[in-house]
Order: C-alpha cells, then structure tokens, then sequence
C-alpha cells in the first residue's frame, strides 16, 4: 500500500509501488489547478507543484500531466514527450494519450512509433488506443499503415468494438478506399449511426453523393450527426437546393438540429438567397438560447448580407459584444458583395479604431471597394501593411487584387511595379495587368504583355480576350482587334461570350463600321443585350446616322424599358439633326414616366478623405471657395480661347444657362477642390460614375496645362490621362 502523510492540510504521497486511493488522488488542489491552466508556463509551476507533494511518483497524476500537455491547446506535445521518457512504467492511459497527442500533432506518423513501444514492452491495447491510432493513420499519405493496424485490430479481437469499428470505416473511406470501407461496414455484427455517417461521409468526400444518398436512406435511426454529414456533404459540394430540402425533411423528422445543421444551413441559404429558412434558423437560434453562440452570429451575418438585407446584418453585427476577426470580415466582405463600398471601408475603419489585426481575408474584401472607389490613400496603406506583416504571404490573389486596385484608382506605374514584383504569377494576374493597361488607354503595352504572356507558357483564357479586344477598342486598332476575335476562335478554341462580340461591335461602331458591327450581331449566337445595343446607339449619336440610333434605340427599349440613358442619347441625336419636335416627345414621355437619368457624381481622395460632388453642388463645407476657384478656371479658360460646345445640351435651355450649367459639371467641381485643396504639381486624380463628356474633356485637357497639373479622370469606360494640355485616349472615347 502507498504511505500517505499529511502536513499543514496537504497531502504528501511517498514513493510506493501503486498509486494511493484514487478519491485522494482527485480530490489533490495541485490537480484542480490543471482545469484552470491557459499557458505553458502556468503548467510549469503546477507540474513543480506536483513534484513537491509527490504526486509526480502516482500514474494517475502523470496520466492528467501527459493528457494536458498532450491534447490541451494551451499544451506542448515536446514538453509532454519529456514527462512521458520519465516515466518508468507508463500504463495503457499514460500510452492512449500520448497518441492521442500525436494523431492531434503534425507529426501523426509518431503516434505508430508509440504503439510500437506500447507493444514492446507488453503492453496490450485496448478499445482507446486505436480510434486514436486510426485517426493517426487517416492524416498519412497512404493507408498502408492503417491496414497494419487493422490487422493489429483483429489480433486483439477488438473489431466489433463500436469505436474502433466507426475509426476504421473512417480511416479507409478518407484515404479513398471506398470499397474496403464499405467491407468494413458490411461485416460488421453492428451498424449504428456513427459508422453510417462515417461511410458517408467518405462517400460525399470523393464525390458520390448519390452512394452517400442511398446509404443514408437507409439508416435504420438517424441521428443529428447522420443527417449533418448529409446535409454539410450537399453544402460543400455547392448542392445548396439539396441541402436546404433534407433540412426541411429533418424538421419534419423532429430531429433537432445543432450549430453544425445551423452552419451549413445557414451557408446554403447565403448561396441560394433562401432567406425564409434563414428567417427561420434566426428565430430557432434566438428561442433556444444560442444567440451568444459567436459561429452562428457570424454565420448569420454573412446569409442576410449575401441574400440582400443589410440592415438586419448590420443589426446582428453591432449586437455582437466580444467580436472576432470574422465577425468584422464578414461585415466588411457583406458590404463590399452588395457593392456598399463606402460602408465597407467605414467598417474597416472601425476595426482599425478596435485594434483588431486584419488578415488576407480582410484585405481581399477590403482592396475591391479601394478599386471601386478611387481611395489611392487607403490602397497604398494596406500594400504598406501587406508588405510589411505579409510579405511572403503565399496568396497570389491578394496581390492581384492589388494590381486591379492601382490600375482602377489610375496609378498604372504602381500596378506594374505590384506585377513586376511576382515570384509566380497566375493567369489572373496577367489578365488583371493586362486588362488595367486596356482601361488606361496602353493598347500597345497591354497586347506586348499579351505577346509576353503566351510566351511564358500562359494560355489565354475568355477574361484574357476581353481585356485584349478592350484595350483595341480603346486604342482603335481595327484590324488587330478583327485578329484577335479571329485567333481566339481559331488557336484557342475559346466561343465568344457577349462581352467580347460587345469590344468588337463598340470596336466597329466607334470606326463607323456599322455594316460589320450589325453583320457581327446577326452572327451572334446569343441575343445582344444592352450594352452592346447602348455601344450602337452612341455610335450613331458619334457618326451622326440616324436611322440605324431608331433601330438601336428600339431594340434597346426592348432590352432594357426602364433605361432613361437610351432615351437621352436618341434625343442628343435628335437634337443634333434639329428634330426639337421628336426631343419634346421624348422629354414629355421621359417626365410622364418619372424616369430620371442617373446624375453625374464626381468624386476626389484627398487626405485619405473621398469627397463626392453632383453637378451644381453647393453641399461642400468648403463650396464658396471652391466656386471662386471654379469661376478663376473659367475666367482662365475662356483668355486660352475655350468656348464650351452646348449643342448637347437640351434645347429648352437658354445659352446663358446651358453654359452655367457645363461650367458646373461634377467633374469640374471636384477639379477645382483639388486645386485648392493640395500642393501646385500634385496630380488631381478623379472618379465618374458616367462617360465623361465632350465639353468637360476638352476643358480638362485645358485646365492641366493652365495649372500644370497631371489630371487622371476614370470614367464609367475607361481611364484618360491629361497632361500639358493632351488627353491619352487621343479624344477617342
């Protein structure tokens, strides 16, 4: 027997030859502190708590050291392999868990070493030590060992233990060895739910869902594990209809669902927009007290974010108290799929202002909504970041975001040195260089990297062709653009979509080629949609012909009725040709309908700060110096011999107004609170959400030689760079 002495109130165990009363064992204040500790170093000071009352000569004592340091994650598997070589005679528990440790490890293949020491010094296994062993195996290249131990399995007769029987069907069915799974499965004397979901689960793993299906139909009691794996198996293979559908058959089943049902369904609801059964998971979630469960209020966010409805996620985010790096991405990443750019970078803020650390995730959701909305600033303090914390972060899609982020915030240079700067570069990234060069008007750079690109082994694929014919029909380049549409079906086999016979037909019909351009759309085996009729109809207002603007307008109408763009380009052309009867008819029919063009909005990143501005727009805190500025530029342009065009104007306007009114267009707005907002010589960069007109073009042209400012205006097609007075598209647009 173990000599137990007592002193001062504590307990002190003597070397003995086995363990004393396990009721005195448990009850030790040295063993309570272990369900308390959270760091290593806290472990430490227990485990010399140990060695000083003696419990380190106790197996059981040792068993909870090894356990802790071994599977806890506050452990250390090195620090637990000590404990354990100091042992002198480690029983079956001290063994189980030091494999268990090693299948939880990056090092699985060490949990077989272990075994093999188990073995050697006579130790038999028992029913705990090989579902772990078996998960070991289940992490290695192959299952060659996992056949070892299931040979080992039937030596000890252990088979039909319900554990190890689940662990094995597991273990084959991950390695892909379907068949000696389902062997498994067969003959066994038992089939309970676990070693059905365990066959299922590999079935859906590999792809036959339809097996997984049939195996899951037949379950004799089907438990919420069962019908989790068949659901979270529909989800992850992008079934979500299906899943949704066996969810509703496990509700009328009245099987409760628990947070991992919650999850996957609330992941099937964010894909399909099923919002109802969304309603219903929120409801459920709320009733039953998981409300404070951070994975489903995460979860939560994320499906009313992607099925539309904003203001219920944001209203579940701000009610999270302890919110995680999650919590904050999937708000911002809500935002930024909904296209509410402004609200994703004010939620970026703010988690700056929390001091929550963003990852590549939060990046990625957060560099689109800097490339939609011009903010340079912001863009170039997260490349600052990236490059500092991130480095070497092997995510090609973060720095190819960067690529579009410069180019559409109209800093090419910086978005070819982001490029340059690859190790390895994806087809994405390429096409993202090459369709940013397109947008800035560099057709020959964009087709040299083309060149480039197809040299280095790359095959373009259709986003390739795209960005190539975009940057011809930017540049003009007629007959490299007909070779391009050509070689893209001849050497790459790749069908036109509507984007790249819509770069062809705007090609053609900014040239003039109406005969082509229709030809091309009669060929097309697809229906034209509007962009390609609205490319038509802006050609026509260009070149003047007004016959084939009705044909467009109509086919137009017929596309899109609700497009008050179509209208006033018809009536531009209209006014053009002096037909002011056929303009009021169409001024009338527009103003009876109560459509309205989209307003022009022009907005400016300066000091990190975006300020927007609407034609006429006295809103600024700073507007009465920005129209002395304005009325400067004007007074400036007129001595250089300017004199705006108003013949686009509508006729009811008088000249006196029409030309106020070109004077205050968005654009010039924001060029005048650039000029007095920032050093002479900085380079005014602009955002229009609409095609820049003729008038304000040519005025910029102008401006930047008056002032001597290099002025980068990105407009709803494409980027024009004005510098000494020229423009980089040529004045064709």
């Amino acid at each position: 027997m173990a000599m137990v002495v007592a002193s001062s109130n504590i307990i002190h165990f003597l070397p003995a030859s086995s363990d004393p009363p396990y009721e005195l064992l448990r009850t030790h204040p040295s063993l309570a502190l272990l369900s308390k500790c959270k760091s290593i170093n806290h472990f430490k000071q227990i485990h010399s708590q140990f060695i000083k009352f003696g419990l380190h000569n106790t197996q059981f004592a040792l068993s909870k050291l090894v356990e802790f340091c071994a599977v806890s994650p506050y452990g250390s598997l090195s620090y637990a392999l000590s404990i354990f070589n100091s042992i002198h005679n480690p029983n079956h528990v001290i063994y189980n868990m030091m494999i268990r440790g090693y299948s939880l490890s990056s090092s699985p293949n060490l949990a077989i070493n272990c075994y093999s020491g188990m073995l050697f010094i006579g130790l038999e296994p028992n029913s705990y030590t090989f579902p772990f062993l078996l998960k070991s195996c289940t992490k290695l290249s192959t299952a060659n060992a996992g056949k070892q131990v299931h040979g080992q399995v039937f030596k000890f007769g252990l088979e039909n233990d319900v554990y190890v029987h689940t662990s094995l069907i597991n273990m084959y069915a991950q390695h892909g060895n379907l068949d000696d799974a389902r062997m498994v499965f067969d003959k066994s004397n038992f089939r309970d739910a676990v070693s059905f979901t365990a066959l299922i689960t590999g079935y859906i793993s590999r792809g036959y869902v339809d097996n997984a299906r049939e195996l899951f139909d037949t379950i004799p009691v089907r438990d919420v594990v069962s019908w989790n794996a068949m659901i979270s198996g529909y989800a992850q293979i992008g079934q979500f209809d299906k899943a949704l559908s066996l969810f509703q058959e496990m509700k009328k089943a009245k099987v409760t669902p628990d947070v991992s049902t919650l999850l996957s369904v609330l992941s099937s609801c964010a894909h399909t927009g099923g919002i109802e059964t969304g309603n219903w998971v929120r409801s459920w979630i709320e009733e039953h007290g998981h409300a404070s469960n951070l994975r489903l209020g995460n979860a939560m966010i994320d499906m009313y974010a992607k099925c539309g409805d904003l203001s219920m996620a944001r209203n579940l985010f701000d009610g999270i108290q302890e919110k995680d790096l999650v919590s904050w991405n999937v708000m911002i990443g809500g935002y930024t799929h909904a296209s509410n750019f402004r609200d994703a970078l004010e939620i970026f803020r703010l988690m700056q202002i929390n001091n929550v650390a963003p990852n590549d995730v939060t990046f990625l959701n957060v560099i689109p909504a800097c490339a939609h909305l011009g903010t340079l600033d912001l863009g170039k303090w997260i490349h600052a970041c990236i490059d500092k914390h991130y480095h070497d972060f092997p995510n090609e899609t973060l720095w190819t975001s960067l690529i579009n982020m410069y180019a559409k915030c109209g800093n090419i240079e910086a978005a070819k040195q982001v490029f340059s700067g690859m190790e390895t570069k994806s087809l994405a990234s390429w096409n993202v260089m090459i369709s940013g060069l397109a947008m800035h008007g560099d057709a020959s750079r964009a087709i040299e990297l083309f060149s480039q690109m197809t040299k280095e082994g790359f095959r373009p694929d259709e986003i390739t062709y795209v960005g190539v014919l975009s940057a011809c029909c930017h540049g003009g380049l007629v007959n490299l653009g007909r070779e391009f549409f050509i070689s893209m079906m001849k050497d790459y086999n790749i069908s036109p979509q509507l984007q790249h016979y819509g770069c062809m037909i705007d090609l053609l019909g900014k040239a003039g080629l109406f005969d082509e351009a229709m030809a091309l759309i009669e060929q097309m085996e697809m229906e034209p949609d509007g962009a390609i009729w609205g490319s038509i109809l802006g050609a026509c207002r260009i070149h003047k012909n007004l016959e084939l603007g009705e044909y467009a307008f109509k086919n137009l109408r017929e596309v899109e009725p609700d497009n008050p763009g179509a209208y006033v380009l018809l009536s531009n052309i209209y006014a053009g040709f002096g037909k002011w009867d056929d303009v009021a008819r169409i001024r009338t029919f527009l103003n009876d309908k109560g459509m309205k063009k989209v307003p022009g909005s022009t907005s400016i990143e300066v000091d990190s700060i975006v300020h927007e501005f609407l034609v006429s727009d006295r809103t600024h805190p700073r507007s009465d110096e920005i129209y002395r500025m304005l009325d400067e530029v004007d007074r400036l342009l007129e001595m250089a011999g300017h004199v705006p065009d108003t013949s686009e104007v509508y006729y009811d306007v008088d000249e006196e107004w029409k030309e106020d009114v070109l004077c205050q267009h968005s654009e010039k707005l924001a060029i005048a609170f650039g000029l007095i907002s920032t050093k002479p010589g900085t380079t005014l960069r602009i955002v229009k959400n609409l095609r820049v007109c003729g008038n304000c073009h040519s005025a910029t042209k102008m401006i930047s030689k008056i002032f001597n400012r290099e002025i980068i205006a990105r407009d709803r097609n494409r980027f024009h760079h004005f510098k000494d007075g020229y423009c980089s598209c040529r004045d064709y647009w």
